[in-house]
């Protein structure tokens, strides 16, 4: 699966979890780019890219993603 894959299935999920067909996330983006994006918007995004992509996110690696970014290099490894 290509990086471009990865970031147009992880736009949709995106947009349902904070209901906004208007979110196009890159490398850099964080929880503070994106209004809704708490705590518990952060937990259902997590179950919903893990959902969409058949992984599971290790809880080390859900409490230091920093960005986008990181979140797409985990996808990478494990898909």
């Amino acid at each position: 699966m290509s990086e471009q894959e990865i970031y147009e299935r992880l736009n949709e999920v995106f947009r349902d979890v904070f209901d906004d067909d208007e979110i196009t996330v890159v490398a850099g983006t964080t929880a503070d780019d994106i209004e809704d994006w708490d705590s518990l918007a952060h937990i259902n995004l997590v179950t919903a890219v893990e959902d969409e992509f058949g992984i599971r996110f290790k809880m080390g690696e859900v409490s230091s993603m920093k960005n986008v970014g990181e979140m797409v290099d985990i996808i990478k490894a494990r898909a």
